[in-house]
């Protein structure tokens, strides 16, 4: 089955590009685009995520994906769990859109491979609850636990994507 490109990238990262700059909202409030994403998951997903202040990586993802009609794991919302979703991708086949999963203190982290430092010393994550918002961020490489693609759908084999961003290396997402 042919992957769901209307670019040069798939319609999930295109979707994750539309949400740049989403945030939470400080405090008490609830960014009501965020609580959405739960509610359109439906289920105990929107009985459980009733604030911003959630972990949303993995909604993030899961929102995107379902948007292109791909679904996620059984639990979105853990960033673990999508080290055993879809397919595994060999690292030096990874792609803009792969899914990539990290390990950090405390748990973990999912968003999409959208490139990486020449060096390959850091991949660019566009992810959500990156700094409370969906933004492009630099994480090292060597946190990676897992890279994944949408199972059963052919994959571009665009190669690597060399960026120089100069933000920060990210050491928690959280």
């Amino acid at each position: 089955m042919d992957a769901p490109f209307s670019t040069h990238e798939p319609v999930w990262l295109q979707q994750a590009r539309l949400l740049l700059g989403t945030q939470e909202c400080a405090g008490e409030a609830n960014n009501a685009t965020i609580l959405d994403w739960a509610r359109q998951e439906g289920g105990w997903i929107e009985r459980f995520y009733t604030a911003d202040s959630i972990p949303w990586c993995g909604l993030f993802v899961s929102h995107c994906l379902l948007n292109a009609g791909i679904g996620g794991p059984k639990n979105p919302l853990s960033a673990l769990a999508w080290a055993d979703w879809g397919e595994a991708v060999p690292f030096a086949d990874r792609e803009a859109g792969c899914v990539l999963v990290f390990t950090r203190q405390g748990g973990g982290h999912v968003g999409f491979y959208v490139g990486e430092d020449a060096d390959g010393s850091a991949l660019h994550v566009l992810g959500g609850n990156q700094s409370d918002a969906v933004t492009i961020t630099r994480i090292a490489t060597n946190r990676l636990h897992a890279l994944r693609w949408p199972a059963g759908l052919a994959r571009r084999n665009t190669g690597l994507l060399h960026h120089s961003l100069t933000a920060n290396l990210s050491g928690n997402e959280a």
